[in-house]
């Protein structure tokens, strides 16, 4: 198969380009806006730079699939025109590209389109998003189910919820808190989180996030569902946790939050990903941890 991943040198675009990059003729085009080529080091495919805003999508032929990962996904960045030229305008013109070729879409939706709404979070559930980011992801979607209904294409929307996993380093502090929090520790430093540390999120491995994406092609029809574990997990429970498998005994340091749109408590509904992909989560936040950190060789022997 041939496929297209757009921000294919990111953190969840590369994960998915290494895995497809076994068997298949995979594609990526990326600007490094928010990537680093280190991800990509054994990749076989083919890379081209560009930006999604206005990449020549035809001249790039005909694909199976469509991975569609690029975005600004920073929430510091508050340039609202340039969230909504490159997450919105530009998936725009993506799907206009795959209804003229006929190609299936995977894209990257996100969990910031629930903001603080009462959990755990169903799809077609409240949609009140706390920044740009948030309400660019929930336009995109809205676009995608306006183009669902010219059923011409298999379009599939994965709202990722807090992904962490290896090829995330380069994206430093807006990288996950997992992976903050075990760098701090590492360096014999208290790990700092919000007061009282009891925020729970629904933090999910990047394995699973591309096991959803590969169950995505065999879609039965188009749809938008939750891309998680099902369960939250509190900051206090993630020091316990690195403590064990860094081989560390650190105490949490806590401190005000300064944000204003801060989400306190996340959990994904994963009924309609299990109805629409069969999907199941395979990794425990535990088993999550020590795997990554395994593999990064930061794991007590």
């Amino acid at each position: 198969m041939r496929i297209l991943i757009t921000g294919g040198a990111g953190f969840i675009g590369s994960n998915l380009a290494l895995a497809f990059d076994k068997e298949h003729d995979v594609v990526i085009v990326d600007n490094f806006q928010n990537a680093k080529f280190t991800n990509l080091l054994g990749f076989n495919g083919q890379f081209y730079t560009g930006s999604i805003t206005d990449f020549d999508w035809n001249s790039l032929g005909k694909f199976d699939y469509i991975f569609h990962q690029a975005a600004i996904s920073d929430t510091r960045v508050l340039d609202q025109e340039l969230v909504m030229k490159t997450n919105v305008d530009a998936f725009r013109r993506l799907l206009d590209y795959a209804v003229r070729t006929k190609t299936p879409v995977i894209y990257a939706s996100s969990a910031a389109v629930y903001g603080n709404t009462e959990s755990p979070y169903k799809e077609n559930g409240s949609l009140i998003p706390l920044n740009v980011y948030g309400f660019s992801k929930v336009m995109m979607d809205s676009v995608a189910q306006e183009y669902m209904k010219k059923n011409v294409i298999t379009i599939v929307g994965l709202r990722y919820f807090n992904v962490f996993g290896p090829l995330e380093a380069h994206k430093d502090k807006f990288a996950s808190m997992i992976w903050q929090l075990s760098q701090q520790m590492l360096a014999g430093k208290r790990p700092r989180i919000f007061t009282d540390g009891e925020q729970c999120r629904d933090h999910v491995y990047v394995k699973d996030i591309v096991r959803i994406n590969q169950l995505a092609m065999n879609a039965p029809h188009s749809c938008i569902v939750n891309a998680a574990t099902g369960k939250p997990t509190s900051f206090n429970r993630i020091i316990e946790i690195l403590n064990d498998v860094l081989g560390t005994h650190l105490e949490p340091e806590y401190f005000d939050c300064p944000y204003d749109f801060f989400q306190k408590y996340t959990q994904a509904d994963l009924t309609l990903a299990k109805k629409m992909l069969g999907y199941e989560p395979q990794w425990t936040i535990e088993a999550g941890i020590k795997d990554y950190m395994t593999e990064l060789g930061f794991a007590k022997k």
